[in-house]
């Protein structure tokens, strides 16, 4: 297959392209380095993009399966057929000759050997048909199941940032009041002096 011989340095760049193609986020656009929660974000991103082209692929492969099968009952059909006629042309010959028996046996066979053949077709159809609608529905709740641990995964990693942040700026608060309470002159030093 094709991407089997794709260099890592070639699937930098159609990334690259990619991300272009659909506008950059934030943080690239300003050349700073990406905060966790866009990281997530385009993480988020990246695995939504991987699992539209999974189902893509799985939805080509179901096509390309069903098309195969229905190629293959035609042809099952048409040799069918061609055995009828043949079996009808022989049977002509027989009831020209004068064998009015042979002739009837031949046309039930026929058309014993004629509806068996519609009825294997029908069969064949309506089977192509279920496997079909069963791999598109199996795709389709595997995209949703895919889609939904992503974003539950993103929103889990926003909020832990969110409290890591907030945690983060009160600890710094706190160092600078301490710091603040030792240097004369600063509103910490005044308010550390009012203290009983």
């Amino acid at each position: 297959m094709i991407h089997r011989f794709i260099s890592v340095r070639s699937l930098r760049v159609v990334l690259a392209l990619a991300l272009v193609a659909m506008g950059l986020p934030a943080w690239a656009q300003a050349g700073s380095e990406p905060t966790l929660g866009e990281k997530v974000e385009q993480t988020g991103k990246e695995a939504w993009e991987a699992t539209k082209r999974g189902t893509e692929k799985a939805v080509d492969a179901t096509v390309e399966t069903s098309e195969k099968a229905w190629d293959a009952t035609k042809r099952g059909t048409e040799k069918a057929a061609d055995a009828t006629v043949e079996t009808s042309g022989k049977a002509w010959d027989a009831t020209k000759r004068g064998t009015k028996k042979a002739a009837h046996a031949t046309a039930k066979t026929s058309e014993k050997a004629w509806d068996a053949t519609k009825r294997g077709t029908k069969k064949a159809a309506h089977a192509t048909a279920k496997t079909s609608k069963k791999a598109w529905n199996a795709t389709k709740r595997g995209t949703k199941k895919a889609w939904n641990a992503t974003s539950d995964a993103a929103q889990a990693t926003g909020k832990a940032v969110g409290k890591a942040g907030t945690a983060a700026a009160d600890a710094t608060r706190k160092a600078g009041d301490a710091i603040g309470e030792k240097i004369p002159g600063t509103s910490q030093y005044e308010a550390a002096k009012d203290k009983p």
